[in-house]
């Protein structure tokens, strides 16, 4: 059995930052990460840098990374605007994303769940890079509490023509609850956060119940500054010594990616969540 892993550190790790690491330097970190043999990796964010001031640069950050075949290299776009400057960049893939409920579709995209929703049809049908679309807050939102699994159904019913990933934003689901909403929306992905040392028990569930795609964060950077407490997803070097360990092919070097992942705790001058590059690698 084998998965794809597309880590998001460069963009969803890095912009929960208090810092802002200078393009070519989010560059290097693209780069070590497909040299890694990464297979996905979420290079940058087409927003408004008034608005997520880590994501600045995102044009220089994609024109400083050296492509290497076997990689595909995508880009966030949160709107139409967004979408243009992506394409333009000449980007593998458009990850989109789109919230489960209204109150947080406004504050991370300031739209709202109509508009945002029609935003994501127009990319779709324009667009001739493949597209996938991350639902986010669909577990739980920092602001509506409780979200109805059948909302989330309903939204991923009108992706089609999408690879639709299911965000656990704040990092509030528990096992049951990934394997249900999975089976019930047949989404091929999931974007996990650890915030309450659930992330990785979600993942072997989302494995059971036939996602392909994970989400993850080198040393489990991460967050949304739009969503109060919500920590880092889950770390990518941890997530492939699980998925490995169970027999699941990645493909990924992993003693590259802990590396990766020791020079970023140097950059950030902390130490980060991650429990694999600390630990090391163990074969038995």
């Amino acid at each position: 059995m084998a998965v794809t892993i597309c880590d998001v550190g460069p963009r969803d790790g890095l912009q929960n930052e208090p810092e802002t690491l200078p393009p070519a330097t989010r560059a290097e970190l693209v780069n070590r990460l497909s040299a890694a043999r990464v297979p996905r990796i979420e290079a940058a964010s087409f927003v408004r840098p008034d608005a997520v001031p880590q994501m600045a640069g995102a044009e220089e950050v994609v024109a400083a990374v050296q492509r290497r075949e076997g990689t595909e290299y995508s880009g966030l776009a949160l709107n139409a605007k967004g979408y243009e400057r992506l394409v333009a960049t000449g980007l593998d893939r458009v990850n989109y994303t789109l919230a489960a409920t209204e109150s947080f579709s406004r504050r991370n995209a300031n739209q709202s769940l109509a508009e945002a929703r029609a935003a994501a049809a127009e990319v779709l049908a324009r667009s001739e890079l493949p597209v996938t679309v991350t639902i986010s807050v669909a577990f739980g939102c920092p602001f509506e509490g409780e979200v109805d699994p059948a909302v989330v159904e309903e939204i991923a019913a009108g992706l089609a023509g999408a690879e639709v990933v299911l965000a656990d934003t704040i990092g509030v689901a528990t096992p049951r609850q990934v394997r249900s909403l999975l089976e019930r929306t047949h989404a091929p992905g999931v974007h996990l956060h650890n915030t309450r040392n659930t992330g990785y028990a979600n993942a072997v569930a989302a494995l059971e119940a036939g996602a392909t795609l994970f989400d993850a964060s080198c040393a489990g950077l991460g967050g949304c500054p739009y969503a109060p407490r919500a920590t880092g997803n889950i770390a990518t070097e941890d997530l492939v010594y699980l998925l490995e360990g169970e027999q699941v092919e990645t493909n990924i070097d992993l003693d590259a990616l802990i590396a990766t992942s020791e020079w970023l705790e140097g950059v950030l001058g902390r130490r980060l969540e991650g429990q694999v590059y600390r630990a090391g690698a163990w074969a038995g």
